[in-house]
């Protein structure tokens, strides 16, 4: 009789739990969990978004510029070479005039300044060679800065998270993970999205100044054969 009774409430206790329905857990999206960190968090995620804009509108125009001005004209400096060798100065600067480079505005330069001496020819070349170099390096100090900024920002967003957990920790009544996790979460969102423009800004910049100095080492063996030409018996 009991064991037919401890039978009976066993299935009994079974069907109340096939009854009862699991709790559902919410998931946050991370909109949320930032709409919910407080407004110091969400306005150090808006400068990092503001700072991933300008790294990448400042890259995406050096890198179009700077490929621009490192294109390859093999023909070029042979056919200054040939306007010189015929003393057609007017044809050589005409073509420098309708070529877009820097290497064009460095040679026409020299050959505003054909009949001086040699010296203040190559000075007057040097000189339209540095303002191009520091059209070509425009910007890139910005975006060196936001490679060392943006991690900055983003460690401090994660001390002011960490500051609001323990805040929240210390006015709860039970501390339970969940007073922990909306602190510790924007904590760590503001210190990835910080690293993760720090590091994009940063190779960007690198790849930058390789190509300008690959851009400059051409520009340098260009004066060079032009100062060259220069100096061939007529």
């Amino acid at each position: 009789m009991f064991l037919n009774l401890f039978h009976l409430l066993l299935q009994a206790q079974g069907d109340l739990n096939l009854d009862t329905p699991e709790p559902v857990v919410e998931s946050e999206s991370l909109l949320d969990v930032l709409l919910q960190s407080g407004i110091l968090t969400m306005i150090i995620v808006g400068i990092l978004l503001l700072l991933f804009i300008i790294g990448l509108y400042i890259f995406s125009e050096r890198y179009i510029t700077i490929k621009a001005a490192g294109a390859d004209d093999e023909g070029f400096m042979e056919r200054i070479r040939r306007e010189i060798s015929t003393g057609n100065m007017a044809n050589a600067r005409a073509l420098c005039t309708t070529t877009d480079s820097p290497v064009a505005r460095m040679v026409d330069k020299g050959l505003q300044r054909i009949g001086r001496p040699l010296r203040d020819i190559d000075a007057a070349v040097e000189n339209v060679g540095n303002l191009e170099v520091f059209r070509l390096e425009k910007g890139l100090s910005t975006l060196a800065s936001i490679a060392g900024a943006a991690p900055m920002i983003g460690f401090f967003g994660t001390v002011t998270g960490m500051i609001n957990a323990f805040y929240e920790m210390s006015n709860a009544q039970n501390i339970t993970p969940d007073v922990l996790a909306g602190g510790i979460y924007s904590a760590l969102l503001t210190t990835a999205a910080g690293l993760f423009i720090g590091i994009l800004a940063f190779v960007g910049y690198n790849l930058l100044v390789a190509q300008v100095e690959r851009v400059v080492y051409k520009m340098e063996r260009s004066t060079t054969e032009f100062m060259d030409l220069l100096q061939e018996p007529g």
